[in-house]
This record gives C-alpha cells, structure tokens and sequence, in this order.
C-alpha cells in the first residue's frame, strides 16, 4: 500500500452492517482513561499512520505563530504516531484549518474536531475506509495557548473520542493556567491502548459503484465532534 497516494476518489462509506466488527476489549481495566473513551459506531478509529495537511498561511507574525504552534504539535504526536504531511488537501485524512470554530450551544471553542468516515480510492492502492478529519483552531490565541489547543484537537483527530478526568493530560476537557505542550504518561499509556484495538477502517474491496467525489475546499462544521 502507498501511504498518502493522491486521491483518485470519494464517497459514502457503505453501511455499517456490512462490515464486520471484531469483539472490542473490555475498558473497564484499560490504563490512562481508556475507559472514558468512545468509539465510533462502526468502532475504534486507530491508524498508526496519517497523512495530515495544515492551512498554508503568509509571513506576518500572526501566521509564524500559527505554523510554531501546529508544527510543535505534531512533532509531539509523532513522536508516537506516523504523521505524513500532504501538500494538497484533498489526500488528507487530518486537515487542520486556521479558523474559529463556530458556536456550539451558544458557547466559544478555542477548538474543535470533527469526524466522518468515507470510503477512498488512492492512486495504486485498493478502495478502503479512511477517517476524514477537520480540525478547526481559532488563529488569534497566544502561542502556548494555540499550541496546547492543536496538541489537544490532535489528540481527538489520532482517535482519543473523549477526556480525561485528570487535569495533568493533554486530553483534559479545559486548560489549566499553564498550557500542557507535551503528553502526559497518562495520554501516552492510553494512546498506546488505543492503537492495540482493533481498527474500524481497515481496506476495503473496490467497488464499481460511480465515484461521488468531496470537494476539499472547506471545513464542514458537521457530523460528530468534540472540543
């Protein structure tokens, strides 16, 4: 399999009874805050490899800060996950864009990720299912702050559907005075779980159904989400 081959198409995933779901290990033992987690309907979204596209900005200071704070990010995440950075969008799997998230409940974000699966041809490679990720960070934070959003929106985007209860993770719900940049041994022990599961996107077989391509220009704020 070529990793991030460019895209040849996209569509629906088929429905969930079609696929088969492998038994999910009990949580209730798991390490870090495992249990706290939850997976998608189809199951756990693990991939120890993404192909990930970042929001090009310009020169000024407010797009150096934005570039400092996701690339800091990511070098974190990959230093236990595989993150191959794409130029086009549209051969992504994560795409971080620099943008507010919009209003959920009447209440601001400074982030938030949202989460579809689809069903993908890339160029060489056989159809399978694949997560498609957005991940939505407001451009105007402090650095710490942005990056310690990114590093949290990531861990969401990497499949941790959840928080943990503990202020000293990453994976926290809100931030404490200090912006966590680094995981916790905790969100590490629990990432590592994570990637033991069995996954709910493994290859799919072609299909000869006509392709419905996703145009890859913008955001969609829809389907399951987390903050």
């Amino acid at each position: 399999m070529i990793p991030c081959a460019p895209v040849e198409w996209r569509q629906p995933p088929p429905p969930v009874a079609e696929l088969k779901r492998e038994p999910q290990q009990a949580q209730a033992q798991a390490p870090g805050y495992a249990s706290r987690l939850k997976p998608n309907p189809r199951g756990w979204i693990t991939r120890p490899s993404w192909c990930v596209w970042v929001e090009p900005g310009g020169d000024d200071r407010w797009n150096q800060r934005w570039s400092t704070a996701v690339s800091n990010a990511l070098r974190e995440w990959g230093q236990h996950l595989e993150v191959l950075q794409v130029s086009d969008a549209k051969d992504a799997q994560l795409r971080l864009w620099r943008r507010r998230p919009p209003l959920r409940d009447g209440r601001a974000s400074n982030g938030r990720a949202y989460l579809r699966l689809q069903q993908v041809k890339r160029e060489g490679n056989a159809a399978a299912l694949e997560p498609q990720v957005e991940v939505l960070l407001s451009p105007g934070l402090r650095l710490p702050v942005l990056q310690a959003t990114a590093l949290h929106e990531l861990g969401h985007g990497f499949g941790l559907w959840g928080h943990s209860d503990q202020a000293t993770d990453v994976m926290a719900p809100s931030q404490g005075a200090t912006p966590l940049l680094q995981l916790s041994p905790r969100d590490r022990q629990t990432l590592t779980w994570l990637l033991q599961q069995p996954s709910a996107v493994p290859v799919a077989p072609p299909t000869a159904t006509p392709p419905q391509t996703t145009p890859p220009g913008s955001a969609p704020p829809s389907g399951p989400r987390a903050d």
